[in-house]
């Protein structure tokens, strides 16, 4: 058994006060017994202002964000998975777009692994909310999986939710933990929040992990919460809810994904289909 910490957020526009509260959170999951620390998609910043925010986005070395979360790792000896980071990428050429890019770091403050988020959110929403993802942001063009202190983790990220065939590949690719860290929009979150992220954990027969941004914003957006732990059979064990930024703990029992997979071997099962 080993204890997870999910760190629901409300991130603003300031990469110093969001690390703030990133390191303090480490300092509570470490202190509350957890081997490892989840935060949101954006956990660095949330600044839809393009220019405003272009000032604090910066290659991985020069991020003060990930710098902090390695150092309070190493400092509190938990391994920390930071939802997402927005990083402008290394050198000249090729695609200027940023990356939206998640970090696995372990107990010492070494970067494990990395995932870019390989879905960019290009919606028009019956609410008016209208949102280019990829005008910003080149999207990554591979799964990612990383062994920690919960078994294998495989990386996803917020919109990827909705692309099963993700899932699958890290269901095949035998992943325990699954982590979808997000800043979901509020009317696509009451109507699809719950229903895929326990959907996403009974297809890949895993837990699924998803720390989630919330509440109001300081550039104006509004996010849904609701930061979930999911059992591989879809029973829901955590739910922080859509109030307000916070730390919830759930311990993570590595019989239970072997106990369904006896019981429902989906994965082994799966056929392939002519087209």
């Amino acid at each position: 058994m080993s204890r997870a910490a999910l760190f629901q957020m409300t991130s603003g526009i300031s990469p110093e006060v969001n690390a703030a509260a990133i390191v303090n959170a480490a300092r509570e999951a470490g202190a509350g017994g957890a081997a490892m620390l989840f935060t949101p998609e954006m956990s660095g910043l949330l600044d839809r202002k393009r220019e405003r925010a272009a000032a604090n986005i910066v290659t991985e070395a020069d991020d003060r964000v990930l710098a902090a979360a390695r150092e309070a790792a190493a400092r509190e000896g938990i391994w920390i998975h930071v939802g997402s980071l927005a990083v402008r990428p290394d050198g000249e050429g090729g695609d200027a777009r940023y990356a939206n890019r998640a970090f696995v770091i372990d107990d010492s403050g070494e970067i494990r692994a990395r995932y870019d988020k390989i879905h960019m959110f290009d919606v028009d929403l019956a609410s008016g909310e209208s949102w280019r993802e990829s005008n910003a942001y080149a999207p990554g063009d591979r799964a990612v999986t990383v062994e920690t202190p919960l078994g294998r983790l495989g990386l996803a990220i917020c919109y990827d939710v909705r692309f099963p065939a993700l899932f699958e590949t890290l269901g095949r690719q035998k992943c325990d933990v699954i982590a979808v860290p997000a800043a979901f929009t509020v009317p696509t979150g009451r109507a699809h929040w719950h229903l895929m992220q326990r959907a996403r954990a009974v297809e890949a027969s895993a837990f699924v992990l998803s720390a989630a941004q919330v509440g109001h914003h300081e550039d104006g957006r509004e996010t849904y919460g609701h930061s979930l732990a999911v059992d591989p059979w879809g029973e829901v064990l955590l739910d922080l809810g859509g109030d307000s930024a916070g730390l919830g703990f759930v311990d993570i029992d590595l019989a239970r994904i072997a106990e369904v997979r006896a019981q429902l071997p989906s994965l082994a099962n799966r056929r392939d289909i002519a087209k």
